[in-house]
């Protein structure tokens, strides 16, 4: 289950482009996924990813996540929404006898509101949710500016972001409690909230039709209240993705 959540993440990532969608479009779709942990020690994950987008006048779904418009128009779309956070940390997948004596994260679900202004330079988008199951108690804020660009068949979209995480969010993925210092022999580390910019493109090629094939790609900076945590040992964390999909 732990890495299904983690392969649906790889949809989440490779739809987070906005691509346009007519009304009532619906796309399923199947790629590959490799992931790049931060933590010390955890190898990268490689897998299968389903694709499955649908977009209506008044309701959304693209990967792990969902929405339902509050505003819907060419220029502005505003949306209360929910999505799966996959992050999650697993001690025993760790090489790390240390991490391993340390307690797990859970992944959870988050909720919110999400927005996208598009212009005529490309389109602002950005989601601010919540822990709702009671598991960080944190909150995320991500903020990115991206161009959509089409050629014929393909479509380029570009972006750059900034990711925020509360200092509940980042305690919980990336802390050390006293009682896991003591176990494990890793320092106690208590971080604050920090910012996590990021880099991601999208390609898009349609052919035969219906059919396209995709690729993605993100690259995180860890900010340093990530990067200072005695879990991590990588200042990045990474993101590819490649499939086909058939739009009905």
């Amino acid at each position: 289950m732990t890495k299904l959540k983690l392969l649906a993440f790889g949809v989440l990532i490779a739809t987070s482009a906005g691509v346009a969608q007519a009304e009532n479009d619906l796309t399923l779709g199947a790629g590959v996924g490799v992931v790049e942990h931060p933590y010390k020690d955890y190898d990268a994950d490689v897998y299968p990813v389903p694709v499955i987008n649908y977009e209506s006048d008044n309701f959304w779904f693209r990967g792990l996540g969902g929405g339902y418009y509050l505003w819907n128009d060419k220029a502005d779309k505003l949306s209360i929404t929910a999505y799966w956070s996959p992050l999650y940390f697993k001690p025993g997948d760790s090489d790390d006898r240390r991490l391993r004596e340390l307690d797990k994260r859970k992944s959870t679900m988050m909720a919110g509101l999400s927005y996208i202004h598009n212009t005529e330079y490309g389109f602002l988008r950005t989601t601010l949710a919540g822990d709702t199951l009671d598991n960080s108690n944190g909150i995320v804020w991500d903020l990115a500016w991206l161009y959509r660009y089409t050629n014929g068949a393909l479509t380029l979209t570009p972006g750059i972001g900034v990711q925020w995480n509360s200092e509940n969010q980042n305690e919980y993925y990336y802390g050390v409690s006293r009682k896991e210092s003591s176990r494990s022999g890793l320092r106690s580390y208590d971080p604050e909230s920090g910012w996590n910019p990021y880099l991601e493109i999208s390609a898009n090629y349609n052919f035969l039709g219906d059919w396209s094939v995709y690729g993605t790609a993100r690259y995180t900076r860890l900010s340093d209240e990530v990067t200072d945590s005695p879990m991590v040992d990588k200042s990045w964390t990474g993101l590819i993705s490649t499939g086909i999909t058939y739009k009905f």
